[in-house]
């Protein structure tokens, strides 16, 4: 068995809900981040991307038709190169790279394209077909941006409450006060803010082409004026007597990310060494309803098959759908929450649910680096009750 090997990532700024990104359709936000890392990769010649394989969460826009093959075409790589979609909801990229890698360790692949895509600005509203032609009665549109639509009759109520309802219901179980996680989300703007001040985040991403010879270069969700006594005069937004707002949850979002995976030996073909190896994977099901709490043990299985324990862990990315979740997963690891998404998170940063696996894969490679930390997880929870996991081992460190 081989072993696969980060060499390259980068993603877009990540736009807020009809923001600046909100007229780049989906495909040339894929084909953007492609660009970005075949221009980290001078070297390398497209033609030898074994395969391009995509994450997207919602396909019933104008990302329906495999976007990870029609991001390749847009990106200019030759039509020889095999390109895939997969989804796994907010997981889609992150499992895109598990795949990915399990594919470069059994040799089906030297070098694989990975990443992953949301404009959840461009989703559209969809009609449910009628059982038979000319209904009478009236038909309601659906939109695909976030959740639950047309769901089955014979799925169990319990598991299709809302996604900010299903981590009321964690609060519940854990005790995590609004409080709590208003301060979990100053945190990460703040963060995420003297990241990009420090220049850390500019090498990751990719700035994306607007109209009228505009560009957006960096996120455009974070608030570095936020405080906890603003977020305490929000409204909740699942019950009158709830903890979750606007201000201590991911926004809706839209944006892109990329990882270039290949083997060892395709450091040569690469034109670079790598900078990270993938020791683990792992993942988790639970109940619909209990998604959010779902990482914990998603964790714990790549940690187990990459034969350490948290306390080798020296960086920890854990998408932040929720700041009760993600407090809930930091408390039940029991480890220093000061390791954890060191340079902001999703709330600060946005969620757009295809991209953001890649985005945390490519955050952590960075993060590890700079801090010389040997090991470091990468995580992300998922509606219907999922989660994955990815344990990375910064080569720097071992060399």
């Amino acid at each position: 068995m081989s072993s696969a090997f980060v060499y390259a990532v980068t993603r877009t700024p990540f736009g807020k809900f009809n923001g600046a990104l909100a007229g780049v359709r989906p495909d040339d936000l894929a084909a953007t981040v492609i660009g970005g890392v075949l221009a980290q990769t001078p070297d390398l010649d497209p033609a030898a991307i074994g395969e391009v394989v995509w994450g997207n969460a919602n396909g019933a826009g104008e990302e329906n038709r495999n976007v990870g093959r029609m991001a390749a075409l847009l990106a200019g790589l030759p039509t020889s190169v095999p390109g895939t979609t997969v989804n796994r909801l907010c997981g889609s990229s992150l499992d895109a790279a598990m795949m990915a890698s399990r594919a470069i360790e059994t040799g089906d692949a030297e070098i694989v394209l990975v990443g992953g895509v949301e404009s959840m600005t461009r989703a559209p509203w969809v009609l449910p077909k009628p059982d038979r032609a000319f209904p009478a009665g009236d038909v309601a549109t659906v939109s695909t941006t976030l959740g639950w639509r047309l769901v089955n009759p014979r799925m169990p109520a319990e598991w299709t409450v809302s996604l900010g309802e299903c981590n009321e219901q964690l609060q519940e179980r854990f005790g995590i006060s609004r409080e709590r996680q208003d301060e979990f989300a100053v945190r990460s703007h703040r963060l995420a803010h003297a990241a990009w001040e420090a220049g850390f985040y500019q090498p990751l991403v990719t700035p994306v082409t607007l109209p009228r010879e505009q560009s957006l270069a960096r996120d455009e969700g974070i608030r570095p004026d936020s405080t906890t006594e603003k977020l305490a005069g929000l409204k909740p937004s699942f019950r009158p007597d709830g903890t979750i707002t606007a201000g201590n949850a991911s926004p809706l979002s839209d944006g892109a990310s990329a990882v270039l995976l290949g083997s060892e030996a395709a450091a040569a073909t690469i034109g670079r060494e790598p900078v990270a190896r993938i020791i683990g994977r792992g993942a988790m099901a639970l109940d619909p309803q209990e998604f959010g709490f779902a990482p914990v043990e998603a964790a714990n299985r790549a940690l187990a098959r990459a034969g350490i324990g948290w306390e080798q862990v020296g960086a920890v990315e854990l998408n932040e759908a929720f700041a009760v979740q993600s407090l809930a997963c930091v408390d039940a690891w029991g480890i220093d929450p000061e390791i954890v998404n060191v340079k902001g998170g999703a709330i600060a940063i946005g969620h757009p649910l295809g991209a953001s696996g890649g985005r945390i894969l490519g955050t952590l490679t960075a993060v590890l680096r700079e801090q010389r930390q040997r090991y470091g997880v990468a995580a992300i929870c998922i509606g219907v009750g999922q989660a994955l996991a990815v344990v990375l081992e910064n080569l720097e460190v071992t060399r």
